[in-house]
């Protein structure tokens, strides 16, 4: 019988609840034992709340609980690098939120270090896990398009508290690390490959800070792409995806949290079909591949080697838009401890 996976959260994250805590509840042999944040009253609010039995006055004592096994990261971008490498260097596995890292030269720190202490560490790009990904991937590989000519994705949300964190340059904020990470990940799932960065147009809120951002993408074989991100632009909802071939189209709405609702519509020389996919929640579908990696060595679509590849991507955008790439925060320049959303 298979050990209890025991988890600690680093910092009292507003995501954390639904990325961690209510899977871990749904699945047998996950535990969420302990929990630390800069802030000790919402620290201990926040475990009585989600029955969290052990609240660790530091993230370093987290760290060091020898009770652990894993440690869940959901802090603001710039610190997901310094902490993973702190929890990896302490035997601990690492479920990291997405973006992984500030850039990519960081993420490859990262996976090197993983892979030196033959530890997990997962990119929690929870759409991948749920049951439509696997579906949407049956489909590209049966040849229904026939030969792939064009991908795209979006995600575009309002934000207008414009002090949020995910504006803070300091903290490796800006649209295409928080909203863009996603649709990248998306195109480079539908088109199999990796791309290159052709252009892109960034609008600012303010130096260094891109609100906004469209990219134009070119991979091997002459397929075209295409990510718009944006936290404040005149596009105010946008989750979507479209991958056209030769002979036919796909087009996936809300394909990120596809649990809540969405629709898979594929026009081809059949015809034209819509498709609704079953399966568990995204969450909890990745919180059991983490489990089952942990336990046997399952491979995950989501490590740090395809995490390096998408840092990559963010990073060649940054700089085709003429925008430094992110950079970490050093350890206690921080200001917040949570992510806010």
């Amino acid at each position: 019988m298979a050990r209890e996976l025991r988890i600690g959260i680093l910092g009292a994250a507003r995501i954390a609840p639904a990325a961690l805590v209510r899977p871990a509840g749904e699945l047998e042999g996950v535990r969420v034992a302990a929990l630390a944040a800069r802030d000790a009253l919402r620290a201990q609010r926040f475990a009585a709340r989600h029955g969290i039995a052990r609240v660790h006055p530091s993230y370093e004592a987290l760290i060091a609980d020898p009770e652990l096994d894993a440690i869940y990261v959901p802090l603001p971008n710039g610190l997901h690098g310094a902490w993973t490498l702190r929890a990896l260097e302490a035997g601990k596995h690492v479920l990291c939120e997405k973006p992984l890292a500030a850039n990519g030269d960081e993420a490859l720190q990262m996976q090197r270090a993983a892979e030196e202490s033959k530890r997990v560490l997962m990119e929690a790009f929870h759409w991948r896990y749920h049951a439509l990904a696997a579906r949407v991937r049956a489909i590209l590989d049966a040849g229904e398009l026939g030969q792939l000519r064009h991908v795209e994705a979006a995600l575009c949300f309002p934000l207008p508290l414009l002090r949020d964190i995910r504006y803070d340059l300091s903290l490796a904020g800006g649209a295409t690390m928080d909203a863009g990470c996603y649709p990248i990940s998306l195109v480079r799932f539908l088109a199999g490959a990796e791309p290159l960065v052709v252009s892109a147009d960034a609008r600012l809120l303010r130096p260094g800070v891109d609100r906004y951002m469209r990219a134009e993408l070119r991979f091997p074989g002459g397929v075209t792409g295409r990510i718009t991100a944006s936290l404040l632009s005149a596009r105010l909802i946008g989750v979507s995806a479209r991958a056209v071939g030769e002979r036919g189209e796909l087009r996936l709405l809300n394909p990120i949290a596809p649990q809540f609702f969405h629709r898979l519509t594929l026009r081809s020389a059949a015809g034209r079909r819509s498709e609704r996919v079953a399966g568990e929640a995204s969450y909890t579908a990745q919180l059991r591949a983490f489990k089952r990696a942990v336990e046997s060595g399952e491979p995950l679509p989501t490590d740090a080697a395809h995490a390096v590849a998408n840092m990559r991507v963010i990073d060649a955008i940054y700089a085709a838009a003429g925008l430094e790439r992110r950079r970490p925060t050093p350890i206690g320049a921080d200001r917040l401890a949570h992510r806010v959303g």
